[in-house]
């Protein structure tokens, strides 16, 4: 049972100066609390930009929407800060990726107390690699997005039943925008030649992508948080990179592209662009949207490997 928003307000602050001392990374763009008398919207917090985006496309005008981290951040090793505390207090819902996307979201949760929901729960997920963990990465596919907007949906309207029919009709517009871009990148990414079709980045985020594209992929790390670039993962993946013959190689925007570099340079293929994943860009950006997001990347990569723009 969530707690009251004045005891929230007492945890909050009792928990800040623990915070202080270790809080790294950005907080998300300032936005007035839920209950502080400036708005007296819902206030649904997501855990990251692209699910705040998402949310914001289903919940309509008549619900406050902030995002935990800023465009650019990288969540899988973020740290909350004071400040993301202090938006959060009082606010009627935590939305969170789950799979192990986000470690650090107890921090924020347990001294607030925040009604939490997890949008992938009871979606269909891939392994990462041999192990047990699974792929957190869903939303890489646009038909897998579809199911995080009835999901949220349905966190909203949990929240707030009388707006239920609203959130419910945005959701199915949102969802055919999607089927339709989903046809779209299918098609784009069939361009790409059947020797060519395999996506080499720095994190594993595009299984769900390559395999709706029926691609091969080749990846540094599994996930940001325990990448490491290390020699032999650096070596893996040239092996495969010449196996293939493949021409581009890619990394994602939140993490540098040292290793993928080397990688291009002792294979001859080119490294061929910053691809978004965990994060969306600024306004000005090539990715301010999810839907901007996928596209961007798909643009990417089908100019990488069929040879345009090189």
């Amino acid at each position: 049972m969530p707690k009251p928003a004045s005891a929230r307000r007492g945890a909050a602050a009792a928990a800040l100066s623990l915070l202080a001392g270790c809080a790294v990374g950005a907080a998300a763009p300032d936005a007035p609390a839920a209950d502080d008398g400036r708005d007296a919207r819902l206030h649904v917090v997501a855990s990251f930009t692209v699910l705040a985006d998402m949310t914001a496309e289903v919940a309509g005008d008549d619900v406050l929407v902030t995002s935990v981290t800023r465009p650019g951040s990288e969540i899988h090793g973020y740290e909350p800060t004071p400040d993301d505390l202090r938006r959060a207090t009082g606010a009627d819902l935590l939305l969170v990726n789950g799979l192990g996307l986000e470690g650090w979201v107890e921090r924020l949760v347990e001294p607030l107390g925040l009604r939490t929901v997890v949008v992938t729960d009871g979606m269909a997920s891939l392994p990462i690699a041999d192990g047990d963990a699974r792929n957190p990465h869903l939303w890489m596919s646009p038909r897998a997005g579809q199911d995080y907007v009835h999901a949220i949906a349905g966190a909203l309207a949990e929240v707030d039943p009388a707006g239920a029919a609203g959130y419910a009709a945005r959701a199915e517009r949102y969802a055919a925008r999607l089927e339709r871009l989903h046809g779209e990148l299918l098609a784009a990414l069939a361009t790409v030649p059947p020797a060519r079709r395999l996506l080499v980045t720095c994190e594993g985020a595009f299984s769900y992508l390559a395999r709706d594209a029926g691609m091969a992929e080749a990846y540094l790390w599994p996930v940001n948080a325990e990448r490491q670039g290390t020699p032999r993962q650096v070596a893996a993946v040239i092996r495969a990179v010449r196996e293939s013959d493949v021409p581009a190689v890619f990394c994602e925007s939140t993490v540098a592209p040292t290793a993928q570099v080397q990688v291009a340079r002792e294979t001859g293929a080119r490294f061929a662009g910053v691809l978004h994943v965990d994060s969306l860009t600024t306004a000005d950006g090539p990715a301010p949207t999810y839907l901007d997001l996928l596209r961007h990347d798909v643009d990417v990569v089908v100019a990488g490997l069929t040879g345009e723009g090189s």
